[in-house]
């Protein structure tokens, strides 16, 4: 964790993400007093797809059509 002032950050601007990369997270900092925390952008997770989604569901013991028509029935 790196600690600057905002002229600081203004005079880093154009390295500001090789300091982000180095030191993974900045704090920027007015009159001594936390302002502002910069962190490195964390990837995006891809959206699953299908088949994995199917995959992590638990699997029923009694089919579904099964526990439709028992509902249906008990009205």
């Amino acid at each position: 964790m790196k600690t600057l002032t905002i002229s600081q950050v203004r005079s880093a601007l154009s390295r500001l993400d090789a300091i982000v990369a180095e030191e993974g997270e900045l704090i920027v900092t007015r009159h001594g007093r936390p302002l502002a925390r910069i962190l490195p952008a964390r990837p995006r997770n891809g959206i699953p797809s299908r088949a994995a989604l199917r995959a992590s569901m638990p699997k029923l013991k009694v089919p579904s059509e099964a526990l439709i028509r028992q509902d249906r029935d008990a009205r």
